[in-house]
Formats: structure tokens, C-alpha cells, sequence
């Protein structure tokens, strides 16, 4: 039986860097971009990785099979000059490698997630995703996510528009309906 972990990272070793780096060159390949179409060279990637750590606002958490870094997913907090949606954060960056799905990765990503956004006190995630990503979108919506929107030209993917799902989360589903 594989062993699975979900970890809050503040830091990364070298090589869980290589393996976050690798794991994310190959969702990248099988279309689950997080925006990137091809994978960037190396140091990239690696500076992109090592951006995310440094950024109060984001909290990176990394999916590990057998030891091995084969997903991320981060909660975004917004600016602190944002008053009027500082109730709401975002699930972004979340991915699984291709050799390492069918384990529930993604679905333990996507839940501790939640969890850290409602134990910080947010009150609402939002993320989105592109329409090709049917298995995310499945994940999402069986999480109680509500899509509200659509954008019929969210990508640009080898030159063709893809439309794009926007979806929110109640983490305080006691709360009464919001004012339309």
C-alpha cells in the first residue's frame, strides 16, 4: 500500500525541489498547466518554486507518494489593502503528476486546503480551472464548490481559446445567503 502525506511546507530540501520540479514539468505535459502550456527550462521552475515560498500571502502545500513530491496546491490570502475581500482566498497551483493519480492526492491537497483557509478565518475559496480538466472539475464540484461562471476565452492553448470554470466555496455553510 502506498504511503501518502499532505505537508505544509515553509521550506524545501533540494530534493524535494527536484522532485516538486519534476512532478510539475509532468502535469504540465498532461495539460494541467496552472497556466503554463510547455514547461519552462529549469531554473524556471525552480525560481518560481522557491517565489511561491517567500510570498507572506501564499502557503504551499506539497503531496507526497512513497516519499516522493508528486503534487502542490496553494492558498493565496489577499493583499492586505484589499479590505472588502479580505473575507475570501483562493485555491490556485493545485496539481497531481500523472504516475502518481488514482491514489487521492488530490482530493487530500484540495481538503487540507480548506482546512487551512477556514482555520485562518476565511470565509469563502474561490479557484478556476480550464474546461479540459474534467477530473479537477469532478473533484471540485463533489467538494461543494459552486461554479458561477464561465469564460469562453480564459486559455490560450497551442493557439486555440479554452473557456474556463470559476467556482467559490462557503466555508461557513451555516451563514445566510449573501445580499444580491
Amino acid at each position: 500500500m502506498a504511503e501518502i502525506a499532505i505537508d505544509k511546507v515553509d521550506a524545501l530540501k533540494t530534493a524535494d525541489l527536484h522532485d516538486l520540479c519534476d512532478a510539475a514539468d509532468d502535469a504540465i505535459r498532461a495539460g494541467g498547466g496552472f497556466g503554463w502550456v510547455e514547461p519552462p527550462p529549469r531554473d524556471v521552475m525552480e525560481r518560481f518554486w522557491k517565489g511561491v515560498l517567500v510570498v507572506p500571502e501564499r502557503v504551499l502545500f506539497v503531496a507526497r507518494l512513497d516519499g516522493v513530491v508528486a503534487g502542490s496546491a496553494q492558498l493565496v490570502k489577499p493583499p492586505r489593502n484589499n479590505e472588502a475581500q479580505a473575507h475570501a482566498a483562493q485555491l490556485t497551483t493545485s496539481f497531481v503528476a500523472p504516475w502518481a493519480r488514482g491514489h487521492g492526492l488530490a482530493r487530500r491537497l484540495t481538503l487540507a486546503v480548506v482546512e487551512e483557509a477556514r482555520a485562518v478565518g476565511f470565509r469563502v475559496l474561490n479557484l478556476d480551472v480550464r474546461v479540459t480538466q474534467e477530473a479537477a472539475i469532478a473533484l471540485y464540484e463533489s467538494l461543494g464548490f459552486r461554479r458561477w461562471g464561465t469564460h469562453p476565452f480564459y486559455a490560450l492553448v497551442q493557439g486555440q481559446p479554452l473557456a474556463g470554470h470559476f467556482y467559490c466555496k462557503d466555508l461557513q455553510p451555516d451563514s445566510p445567503p449573501p445580499a444580491e
